[in-house]
């Protein structure tokens, strides 16, 4: 019997360990799913490198009072998967956002971002944001126009003299 419970120990520190060390942590409800769906998201979740698992609640719930965020306790209720992202804040929003829009029967009961529990307004909100590379995509397309605007100034100052010198 204490075999079972060193394992049911190990797997809420493990839960503790990925709620912790995660940019973002997404809850949502898979009910009325099928398997090709299911077997679908979680690909989508795999390719843009974000953990998917499905957990006893007794277990999420100690882990999330490990972890310090009780907040969660209300929102365990129910079949609960969860998508941890350690890398990108913006991953598990946006794929589980997306596949929702598609798949009414997923829905995204709640998470944590960068160590505070989120509501789902501001999940919804950063599933609308873009990711790092289009992130990084937009800061340099704001840092180059200014550069871009002066060369297209000069251009025409240039142009404008040598009508003048005609």
């Amino acid at each position: 019997m204490s075999k079972i419970i060193e394992q049911k120990k190990q797997v809420v520190s493990e839960i503790a360990e990925k709620l912790r060390e995660s940019q973002s942590t997404i809850l949502v409800d898979y009910r009325g799913l099928d398997v090709s769906e299911v077997t679908e998201l979680r690909t989508q979740l795999r390719e843009a490198g974000v953990d998917f698992k499905v957990y006893k609640n007794t277990m999420t719930r100690r882990a999330v009072e490990e972890a310090e965020l009780t907040e969660l306790n209300d929102i365990l209720v129910g079949p609960t998967a969860i998508a941890f992202s350690k890398d990108d804040v913006v991953a598990p929003a946006k794929v589980l956002g997306n596949f929702a829009k598609d798949h009414e029967a997923l829905e995204i009961k709640g998470g944590v971002v960068e160590g505070s529990v989120a509501s789902l307004d501001q999940i919804k909100e950063l599933a609308n944001l873009p990711n790092y590379e289009g992130m990084v995509s937009m800061l340099l397309s704001v840092l180059q126009a200014p550069v871009r605007n002066f060369a297209y100034a000069t251009k025409a100052v240039a142009e404008q003299k040598e009508e003048q010198g005609a």
